[in-house]
């Protein structure tokens, strides 16, 4: 192979969602408007927590913090993007690149453990609602989300280790709006087998172990609650439940579909498509989401208006 073909590259070239230039605009205005409904939407969410000692409770704990995950998910890919958008390099150093590699995924997997822990919390206050506070006590609760950023570092620290392994030759350009794994395996010059391997056991082991745990958790609840004779009381069981099952299906569907398939399967052009739900317009839409089925929220967020 010629030499060129093996030169070490110290940067990346980000060539974007769109390559058509009357595109710009209108991408740049709808990815700032989502961008910073999220923002503002998360920020509101981790606030009224704050403020409101009727949400100190461990359910809120656990959603200020997927919240904050959110804020920093999505600030990860799309400020660099934004910038990129109008730019005429649209450049991003390979140390910078490995850097937004790992950010990237860390928050993924923080929200995966964070998602976890959250049907835990339905599923105790559900099916031991009498032991509630006795057994999700605040020292747990503070464990609890330690334990996920910790593993959430750890899981990231690996992916990025393997991937920092690889050579890229001169063609540095990668199809995607930021440095997403399967768009930088296809353009290494070095075979991705083990990075693929690590997805396909490490990653179905992290992100499917916590999904079969969600599952495990609302089959408990499910059985709970058949057992309740009253309609309304159903329907306020399952209510409290909607806004968590929405979530971990739009999160867990997208997050699948892009990332446990074969390498040689992966489309670049519907993968960008799909990685916007997961990495931008869920967590813009998860404020939403939990707030407008939660009356506690709604609650806290009139008494926060009347107080202004």
């Amino acid at each position: 192979m010629d030499n060129i073909n093996w030169t070490t590259t110290s940067q990346f070239v980000l060539l974007g969602i769109s390559t058509h230039p009357e595109e710009k605009i209108p991408l740049f205005l709808l990815f700032l408007f989502m961008y910073t409904v999220n923002i503002s939407g998360n920020f509101a969410i981790i606030m009224l927590i704050i403020i409101s000692p009727r949400l100190h409770s461990p359910m809120y704990i656990f959603l200020s913090n997927l919240a904050l995950a959110d804020i920093c998910f999505t600030s990860t890919t799309v400020p660099k993007m934004l910038q990129n958008i109008f730019s005429s390099t649209k450049t991003i150093s390979y140390m910078g690149c490995l850097a937004q590699t790992y950010f990237f995924i860390c928050f993924a997997a923080m929200e995966n453990f964070l998602l976890a822990a959250m049907a835990y919390d339905r599923y105790v206050a559900i099916c031991r609602p009498l032991r509630y506070p006795t057994i999700l006590t605040k020292v747990l609760c503070a464990q609890m989300v330690v334990v996920c950023h910790v593993l959430s570092h750890l899981h990231s620290l690996l992916h990025t280790l393997l991937m920092g392994r690889l050579t890229f030759c001169a063609d540095n350009r990668i199809p995607h709006f930021f440095c997403d794994l399967y768009p930088l395996m296809k353009i290494s010059c070095t075979r991705a087998h083990l990075n693929t391997l690590l997805i396909h056991t490490e990653g179905v082991i992290v992100i499917n172990g916590a999904l079969a745990f969600i599952i495990a958790s609302y089959a408990c609840i499910i059985a709970a609650v058949l057992s309740i004779h009253s309609a309304k009381g159903k329907w306020r069981v399952f209510s409290t439940c909607g806004s968590h099952l929405t979530v971990v299906a739009i999160f867990y569907g997208t997050l699948t579909w892009v990332y446990f398939r074969p390498l040689s399967s992966y489309s670049v052009a519907t993968g960008r498509i799909v990685t916007v739900m997961y990495t931008v317009v869920t967590p813009m839409l998860n404020p939403f989401i939990y707030s407008l089925r939660n009356g506690d929220v709604q609650g806290a967020f009139r008494k926060w208006i009347r107080r202004k």
